[in-house]
């Protein structure tokens, strides 16, 4: 299969002859050929979208809704066709693109066709005049997407750029580039002007493109710390607006009155969920020292469980990580956390075997990792591993533990633990995090804004938050009488 470009409504053979080949993660088999965008390229999706965005901004915030409503309903309807593409790409579980990838990218054009046509100003009565203001779409935005949610991530970002009147050029990862292809078809089908959804395919020299380009007025990220500075720093030069998702190191902080079997849960989720590539996770795990040791048993025994293998089998609970670098890169850590003086407690190495006995060998795959006896300075601590690498720490009061979790650069979640409610809010509202949970960890509904404290990102996704992100405010005052000059 070839990825190409989508660009004014279908799919368009790259001016540039560059290309790579997509592998599957479970088995390095190749997926297809993925075209390399070039700056022809972009000029066009940009041409495209500059045209689309005067009809679509013309239109009423109902007529915007139903289009983005009519995508939802496409996306929902081939649920398992793009769940299987996802897999795939990705690596992770079918079971987990079937609840959650496909289903949450249609909640949130749900969310946002509903809301579209509720997109308003305000009102002020004055002395003699009064006054209004007008939130207005920005123009041509740009969506650059993470790997790990590639249709969700476009989505998310997409559903309130158009909903606010914008059109958008969205960038998938290099190393999942099919999905946002099936977006943009539905948004087609739906009825949206061509060019309205435009996807360029390839590598960073592409997002530096739509960053550089003077008729783009937005950049939105998902990626790292890393790369979020950089766009930062070049959309600094034009005044562009940015929303930058990043990394995290979150803490989950497990007191002595929590229903352990649940807060066990939440940890699992919050490590091993997608093979642990998820952003938000809750990689510190602070359980209070009373029941340290029932919480670890526990922990390791469902953890042991994990039916780790074939992505496409509707039994497997665990992927593929997204490739051989990114693995060798996660395994660089496990081997920090053993030279540092961490015990690796279970799992950490490549199985030969899935859970059904497969062999597994040439794909991507890492058996979840425990580590206790950790200290807060370690390596695997303090940095993003963005894999199945959970840490463990004991704490005694809850200022140590909220002083501890917040000694880090990131700011992205939290989660706490207790049955003692007050407490639950008091320590919530001293984290230095910007998406918060209490007794769960990970639920990430779009009615809610998503998005970090700290060098984990500017803005915010989702909820009625994200329209700020995708207008801009124009105050008009209407005089009622004569002008008063001294002149």
């Amino acid at each position: 299969m070839l990825y190409t470009q989508f660009i004014d409504g279908a799919l368009t053979a790259s001016s540039n002859r560059e290309s790579w080949i997509n592998y599957n993660p479970a088995n390095n088999n190749p997926l297809g050929e993925v075209s390399q965008a070039n700056d022809q390229d972009i000029e066009a999706a940009v041409n495209s979208s500059e045209k689309a965005f005067h009809i679509w901004k013309a239109k009423t915030g109902a007529e915007r809704g139903r289009v983005l409503l009519k995508a939802a309903h496409i996306l929902r309807s081939r649920l398992d066709k793009i769940a299987l593409l996802e897999t795939q790409d990705v690596g992770k579980p079918i079971s987990e693109s079937l609840a959650v990838d496909v289903s949450s990218a249609a909640d949130a054009l749900e969310y946002f066709g509903g809301m579209a046509a509720g997109v308003h100003g305000e009102f002020f009565d004055l002395k003699n005049a009064f006054g209004y203001t007008r939130p207005e779409p920005l123009g041509v935005c740009a969506g650059i997407g993470a790997w790990n949610y590639p249709i969700q991530i476009a989505a998310w970002k997409a559903a309130p750029a158009l909903a606010c009147g914008n059109s958008m050029i969205f960038k998938p990862s290099e190393l999942t580039p099919a999905t946002a292809l099936e977006l943009a078809e539905a948004f087609m089908e739906a009825g949206a002007p061509a060019g309205l959804f435009n996807v360029v395919q390839g590598d960073g020299r592409v997002g530096s493109m739509l960053v550089d380009h003077p008729r783009i007025a937005k950049i939105s990220l998902t990626g790292s710390v890393s790369t979020g500075k950089k766009i930062l720093t070049g959309a600094a030069t034009q005044m562009k607006r940015v929303t930058l998702e990043l990394g995290g190191k979150s803490p989950l902080i497990i007191f002595e009155d929590a229903d352990i079997d649940n807060a066990v849960s939440a940890a699992l989720l919050a490590n091993f969920y997608t093979q642990g590539e998820v952003c938000s996770n809750g990689t510190r795990v602070f359980v209070h020292r009373q029941i340290f040791d029932s919480f670890l048993m526990k922990l390791k025994g469902r953890t042991e469980k994990i039916r780790l293998g074939d992505p496409t089998d509707p039994d497997t609970q665990m992927g593929a990580l997204i490739s051989k670098v990114h693995m060798e890169k996660v395994i660089r850590f496990i081997d920090s956390g053993k030279s540092s003086g961490a015990t690796l407690l279970t799992g950490g190495f490549r199985p030969e075997e899935d859970f059904k006995g497969r062999d597994i060998t040439s794909g991507n795959f890492l058996t979840p990792a425990i580590f206790t006896d950790c200290d807060d300075s370690m390596e695997i601590c303090k940095e993003e591993i963005f894999g199945p690498v959970l840490t463990i720490l004991s704490f005694d009061s809850e200022e140590e533990v909220i002083e501890r979790a917040n000694n880090s650069a990131y700011g992205l979640a939290a989660g706490v633990f207790t049955n003692d409610i007050k407490r639950g809010h008091r320590v919530i509202h001293q984290l230095q995090a910007g998406t918060c949970w209490i007794n769960n960890y990970n639920v990430t509904p779009i009615e809610l804004p998503f998005g970090g404290y700290k060098q984990s990102g500017l803005g915010r996704e989702n909820s009625l938050a994200a329209i700020q992100y995708y207008t801009q405010l124009k105050s008009v005052y209407v005089e009622l009488g004569n002008v008063d000059s001294p002149y």
